[in-house]
């Protein structure tokens, strides 16, 4: 006999939908609030669970949130039934790796085939991997370093498309994905005390970015926005961990690629705090050609002078009078709104 979780606050409908569940042979057990539904789930590991999303406590998709962190709750089927009807909601409760979604008032016969379906599919997929193992194969993606990661993304990840100055993700939002950023370029940036922007990272293509977390879902710190027409893929965190969790060997280059990254941000900080104004100019500049190597067009550098600026942490009067002496110099040229490295060897090599 299968046995249901079902977490849900109001009684009656709680009472109602168990008589209903027993009496097509499953054992049930119950739970009061989203917390008590975690707790029933961890000690007890049902077949599959049923679940409200207004709750006390902890609502529906913390419950899936959580069980989604553990082993032993990872895999089971999960069935949202809720009275959010708006199309926002259910992909929320989707994107975090809900099984189903059924709308109140819902029917015996859609609740009953919700169930049978989502168990069958758990069994098919039980045999399989047996098959799979008697055949000494790996019942998983083979995902072993970031080329594999981002072959996943593109083959099994949700395809976005950004137009230039929109927001891919703003601050304080839930960080339910992580991004591949195929085509484009993106900058994460957050606003001080004084409502100045701050641009805190820059992403080209064939980066990633959005990972903020791995164990409890938290919010993205700063916001994402396209500086150019860019295309993405998305994976939800509860995917991405999941991923990592049976490939062993990818969060080794995953935490070189972060560490590599946080010690670009260093130097990048101190040369902010310590350099001269027209160092802090020629190392952004040297720092955006080599992130769009092989990737700069002949019309070079497409990006504001505004955000340049805020990469090197000086003012935009300060940065284009920068500019002007790098140009007197020979070394870069100005078209409009496009800077164009003349001769970036010379440029390296300029003594301060």
């Amino acid at each position: 006999m299968k046995t249901i979780l079902l977490i849900e606050d109001d009684t009656a409908l709680r009472s109602n939908i168990r008589e209903l569940l027993e009496m097509n042979n499953y054992e049930v057990m119950e739970a009061e609030n989203g917390k008590v539904g975690i707790e029933m789930a961890l000690n007890n590991v049902p077949d599959i669970i049923i679940s409200d999303i207004l709750m006390p406590k902890a609502d529906g998709y913390q419950v899936l949130s959580e069980l989604s962190n553990h082993n032993t709750t990872l895999g089971i089927p999960f069935i949202f039934i809720s009275a959010k009807t708006d199309p926002i909601d259910i992909r929320k409760g989707m994107n975090l790796g809900a099984d189903d979604y059924l709308t109140k008032p819902f029917s015996e016969e859609d609740l009953i085939t919700s169930i049978e379906s989502r168990l069958a599919k758990t069994n098919l997929l039980k045999n399989y991997r047996k098959t799979r193992k008697k055949k000494a194969t790996v019942e998983k993606e083979e995902i072993e370093n970031l080329e594999d990661l981002r072959t996943y993304f593109n083959n099994k990840g949700e395809r976005i498309i950004i137009e230039k100055n929109e927001n891919v993700y703003k601050e304080q939002k839930k960080a339910f994905h992580i991004y591949y950023l195929k085509e484009g370029l993106v900058k994460t940036h957050q606003m001080d005390d004084y409502g100045k922007e701050i641009i805190t990272g820059l992403y080209k293509k064939n980066d990633f970015f959005g990972v903020y977390w791995f164990k409890q879902v938290s919010n993205y710190p700063e916001t994402a926005t396209a500086l150019d027409d860019t295309t993405l893929y998305q994976i939800s965190h509860r995917t991405f961990k999941k991923i990592l969790a049976e490939n062993h060997k990818l969060p080794l280059e995953l935490a070189q690629l972060l560490s590599d990254n946080l010690t670009i941000l260093k130097t990048h900080l101190l040369e902010m705090a310590y350099a001269s104004v027209l160092k802090k100019t020629t190392n952004t500049i040297l720092q955006f050609a080599e992130l769009m190597k092989g990737q700069l067009s002949d019309e070079g550098i497409k990006i504001s002078r505004s955000d340049l600026a805020s990469i090197a942490g000086i003012s935009t009067e300060s940065f284009i009078r920068s500019l002007s002496s790098l140009k007197k110099e020979g070394l870069i040229d100005i078209e409009g709104r496009n800077i164009k490295i003349v001769d970036l060897q010379r440029l390296a090599k300029l003594k301060f």
